[in-house]
């Protein structure tokens, strides 16, 4: 697995893995929409918070990390369907959470409520901290 830093004209690309990773659990939820998934993410893109996720070379996921200061928050996390259960998330996740340790601020971060990714981090060793009508969140504080 690599972690490569990226490029402002890598948005359109990255919508895309987004809106597919998250289509099987909001269509679950019964609020897939094509147009809105891309756009949420379109609108907060930063390239500099965003890493794409390179799978023996090939593109198979990203992930977003904002550092607000006091923590650091995990704006997303998405693997491509044909690349979920290689340990890449998990493989990401302990990556991000070493930085975090290493600076010593709790690792934050949401998940869609009914999505598998709840479990996922409380496999991780995420605590729930609070919800909302659609998501649920979460936190790992630093190791003191």
């Amino acid at each position: 697995m690599d972690l490569i830093q990226a490029e402002p004209e890598d948005a359109i690309e990255l919508a895309e893995i987004r809106a597919a990773a998250m289509r099987p659990s909001l269509e679950a939820l019964g609020r897939y929409d094509a147009q809105r998934v891309r756009k949420r993410f379109l609108d907060t893109y930063v390239p500099a918070d965003t890493f794409k996720i390179l799978h023996q070379g090939a593109l198979a996921g990203l992930y977003v990390i904002r550092d607000k200061g006091d923590h650091l928050y995990l704006d997303h996390l998405y693997i491509l369907p044909k690349y979920q259960n290689l340990r890449l998330g998990k493989a990401v996740v302990e990556y991000i959470t070493r930085k975090a340790q290493f600076r010593q601020l709790p690792l934050r971060l949401g998940a869609l409520r009914g999505s598998p990714a709840n479990a996922f981090y409380i496999k991780h060793g995420f605590i729930q901290t609070h919800e909302d009508e659609f998501d649920i969140y979460y936190a790992l504080s630093p190791i003191p």
